[in-house]
């Protein structure tokens, strides 16, 4: 009895040792294990802070790359635009040369067509000038007035003092007029009377008014009935005194500002018809270039 006593304190000895070594040996990897599992928790946290801040930068990326495709998308449309504008300012552009050209064809034709008047002009005024060469140049004077040939003519070689009477010595002149207007039938003739300031002494005629133009009609009288001028190209006009050539406070300017001009002058319906004709012209030459 006793050796079995023995034994049995002995065995729960031995148990009693057994069970404190495995209770220290598990206590420890149990230790070890929380300690792996704390670790673990540390690098877990770790890893969703990492996770949150990479999630915000992706979703600052991707909102970095909207922002850019919506700029982009802008920009292309600012471009289309941008390309349609200058699409529209190259029609206009093209539009304005094309203009551009046909007025300067335009130009050219009227500064063709003047520049055969001023030809023209040239060659009546040489012509004039050679037919009433043997003429006192005191007493006819040819001139050209902005395109216009002016044949003024002294009083005292067509009228006699107050009078609208055609003296017997103005057919010489008139009739060389008449011989040069008769060859110009593509020009109009306006015969202008000028007279001094001093009143009319002639109770034939009011005032200064009605004897300039009463010798104005006389000379174109004339040149109807004497050199055969055509009387639809001629015009009569009175001024008077009121477009002097000289002072009418001398003997000197007076005789100057007593004058008739013949006026020779293209038919200006003639001029303006070539001038549009050629302008039309023009037009369609600039269309054809286009």
């Amino acid at each position: 009895m006793k050796k079995l006593i023995v034994v049995m304190l002995c065995a729960g000895t031995l148990f009693s040792c057994a069970s404190k070594k495995d209770l220290e040996a598990a206590l420890a990897k149990q230790q070890s294990t929380q300690e792996l599992l704390d670790t673990a928790s540390v690098k877990l946290n770790a890893c969703l802070s990492d996770e949150k801040v990479a999630q915000a930068k992706l979703s600052a990326l991707q909102s970095e790359i909207q922002n850019l495709r919506q700029s982009n998308a802008s920009l292309l449309n600012n471009v289309g635009d941008l390309a349609t504008l200058s699409k529209k300012d190259a029609e206009i552009l093209e539009t304005s040369l094309e203009r551009i050209k046909e007025k300067d064809l335009q130009i050219k034709t009227l500064n063709d067509a003047l520049t055969k008047k001023d030809s023209v002009t040239i060659a009546l005024v040489t012509s004039i000038k050679s037919s009433l060469g043997n003429v006192n140049d005191e007493d006819i004077n040819v001139n050209v007035e902005k395109g216009v040939v002016f044949i003024s003519i002294s009083d005292k070689l067509l009228f006699s003092s107050g009078s609208d009477q055609i003296s017997s010595n103005a057919s010489n002149v008139l009739g060389k007029v008449g011989t040069i207007l008769r060859d110009k039938v593509n020009m109009d003739v306006m015969i202008e009377g000028h007279t001094d300031s001093q009143p009319i002494a002639s109770g034939k005629f009011k005032d200064n008014w009605e004897l300039s133009t009463a010798r104005a009609a006389s000379i174109t009288r004339y040149l109807q009935e004497n050199q055969d001028i055509d009387p639809a190209r001629m015009t009569a006009a009175g001024r008077s005194f009121y477009v002097p050539i000289a002072s009418n406070d001398t003997a000197e300017g007076r005789a100057k500002n007593r004058r008739t001009r013949i006026i020779i002058l293209p038919k200006l319906d003639q001029f303006f018809d070539m001038i549009e004709s050629g302008m039309e012209q023009a037009k369609l030459d600039a269309q054809k270039k286009n």
